[in-house]
């Protein structure tokens, strides 16, 4: 009869990850099935019971647990709000009174939206890797903890030989050819274990997520993949950990993975917060091998940092474009609030790092739309690295909405100053 780790840990009254320590240094024979993972039955548990006797395990090494858990922010992302959180829920508790929807429309990593939880919550974002970490943090589709668990001691047990699309792209690049492999092998399980109905959407969701924030934990690289470390020591191993979301989420929350201004002509929210790209750095180029794992289409890479194909990715928002593709998301954006942030970088950095649209551009757009006051406060940005800017300072533009409004003369019209 066949069995799952958990059921044999737990019948045994031992720590799934003594489990596997048992089974990776070989004290009991297990066989694997078609995609490389051990088949657990009454006829192994037996024998893993007579290896206990035999060893006599103390109590306490029975019961250790090793492996880690993840919470949202554990992952270095460019424009990461998360350090601006508490300055985010003052400005919406003191001046957004009575919303029940936001909606996060170019959510990152989620750090935003996970300030909201206790709301009906829209997420998108035009990445796919950034997407299914939304599926991850914030559907409320039910999953089993345990088979997550046990899939995540399974893989951090690997050895892998075999090549893959990862060992033939990456190998010795930003991973060790050791670590490409098993991201190969673990990427491919978990799509095969999903289109066999093994785990469903959300335990796929937390899974990938899983392993992009493994990847991103050992990467040779300065938080982003524009490029690799050249002759670095791969001295850190792929370890994936348990994704832990908030308990309680609205059964209603929905992720989208679309272009922005589109999304806008078909969803309303009473709070619409907007964090665009502000700079012609493309998120789709810092991004790029964490996108190709997540889709998993296996495209063909080229370059020095191996690249794929990210024209269907690119952003209005990092061009000069910016103010007309702002001026079409406000048009069409139905919310009681918009929230928009953007920093003051617009001369203060390099030609790529100068914000894309001006005060003046900003005000003149939201005044169209209503009320506008500004906020701000002052904090130091996670950048790729190679700039330290002084006096960063993040703003908070928040209109609040009327069905017609004049336009507002001054784009200065600073209100309550920094909070």
């Amino acid at each position: 009869m066949e069995m799952t780790a958990t059921q044999i840990a737990r019948e045994l009254d031992i720590s799934r990850s003594y489990l596997y320590y048992l089974k990776n240094n070989h004290a009991f024979t297990v066989e694997v099935d078609e995609n490389g993972r051990p088949v657990w039955n009454r006829e192994v548990l037996e024998a893993i019971r007579r290896v206990l006797a035999e060893r006599k395990v103390p109590a306490k090494e029975k019961k250790e647990e090793s492996y880690r858990t993840i919470r949202i922010n554990n992952r270095r992302y460019l424009g990461n709000k998360y350090k601006l959180l508490d300055f985010i829920r003052r400005v919406v508790q003191e001046h957004c009174p009575g919303i029940s929807t936001v909606a996060d429309i170019f959510a990152g990593t989620g750090a935003v939206a996970s300030a909201f939880t206790d709301k009906k919550l829209i997420t998108n974002d035009i990445m796919y890797s950034n997407y299914i970490c939304h599926k991850a943090w914030f559907d409320s589709q039910p999953y089993s903890e345990e088979k997550l668990v046990d899939l995540i001691l399974d893989y951090n047990s690997l050895r892998v030989d075999e090549e893959n699309y990862m060992t033939e792209n990456f190998a010795d690049t930003y991973f060790s050819r050791e670590d490409c492999a098993r991201i190969g092998y673990i990427r491919e399980n978990i799509e095969n274990l999903y289109k066999k109905g093994e785990i469903n959407e959300r335990e796929r969701a937390l899974l990938i997520t899983s392993l992009l924030y493994a990847m991103d934990k050992i990467a040779k690289t300065c938080g982003h993949y524009d490029a690799y470390r050249k002759g670095a020591v791969f001295d850190r191993h792929l370890e994936l950990a348990l994704p832990v979301p908030e308990g309680t989420l609205n059964a209603n929350n929905v992720c989208y993975n679309e272009d922005t201004n589109e999304l806008m002509k078909k969803i309303e929210a009473d709070l619409v917060y907007i964090d665009p790209p502000y700079n012609s750095r493309q998120y789709c180029d810092a991004y790029h091998l964490l996108e190709n794992v997540a889709r998993w289409e296996k495209p063909q890479v080229h370059g020095v940092a191996r690249k794929m194909d990210r024209s269907a990715l690119k952003s209005d928002y990092c061009t000069t474009r910016a103010a007309d593709a702002f001026e079409d998301l406000i048009r069409n954006t139905k919310a009681r609030f918009i929230l928009l942030s953007y920093n003051n970088m617009a001369e203060k950095g390099d030609e790529r790092s100068n914000a894309k649209m001006s005060d003046e551009d900003i005000m003149r757009i939201l005044g169209q739309k209503g009320r506008v006051s500004v906020y701000s406060e002052s904090y130091k940005a996670f950048t790729t690295g190679k700039s330290d800017i002084k006096e960063n300072e993040e703003r908070l533009f928040l209109c609040v909405c009327e069905e017609e409004r004049e336009v507002i003369p001054s784009p200065l019209n600073y209100t309550g100053g920094k909070v």
